[in-house]
């Protein structure tokens, strides 16, 4: 018996297989193929809610950082959660720790896809400073922080942090420490903060 299901819970399901046979075979080694034989679908099916592999992938993206953008958001409008630790809790709903998240990250990495980094990074800034600056603002009326100007404080802090967290300096302990360090000193001097005050809050981060 043919099962028909609704287009979004379709699309859901390709999703989920594609994921899944990106991050066991990786992006380049699985095909629109190998996806339809998994599900049992027809390949019209597949294209009638994606037109190709690359598709499938922008649909993944967009999925994961709705999802992340949304976790951020219910904890950074929590006004019962001290700032500081909202803060805290903010950044980590804002880290992108999922299997789709390991394939999106290993793919923006490639020199080829410069411009999809680009676009993520940009898309993900813009939907996370307005989530900052709620922080910061709560912040300065607790007197935890200062700055005249709360969202460019945040785009330079955000910015320096997608520099010095990327990929490629995690491997490195040496730098990792010193640009963790530095990300916690100069974040303080930014917004004014007594010296250490970030420290405690931030360690949680790091440490995970």
């Amino acid at each position: 018996m043919r099962i028909v299901k609704e287009a979004s819970e379709r699309k859901n399901e390709i999703l989920d297989v594609a994921e899944r046979l990106f991050y066991e075979r990786g992006y380049d080694n699985t095909s629109t193929n190998d996806i339809l034989a998994e599900i049992g679908i027809a390949r019209g099916t597949l294209y009638y809610h994606f037109k190709s592999k690359e598709d499938i992938l922008d649909a993944m993206i967009e999925r994961v950082l709705n999802k992340t953008i949304s976790n951020a958001k219910k904890v950074a409008l929590d006004e019962s959660i001290p700032v500081l630790k909202r803060l805290t809790l903010t950044v980590i709903a804002s880290n992108v720790d999922t299997k789709a998240g390991d394939v999106i990250i290993e793919q923006a990495h490639k020199p080829q896809n410069a411009l999809m980094h680009f676009k993520i990074q940009e898309m993900f800034t813009n939907q996370l400073v307005p989530l900052y600056v709620k922080i910061i603002n709560d912040g300065i009326k607790e007197n935890l922080m200062y700055t005249e100007y709360p969202e460019d404080t945040i785009r330079m802090i955000l910015s320096y942090a997608n520099e010095a967290f990327d990929e490629k300096n995690k491997f490195d302990p040496i730098v990792s420490s010193r640009m963790i360090q530095a990300f916690i000193t100069n974040t303080e001097l930014l917004l004014h903060m007594k010296k250490g005050s970030l420290k405690e809050a931030m360690e949680p981060i790091f440490n995970r």
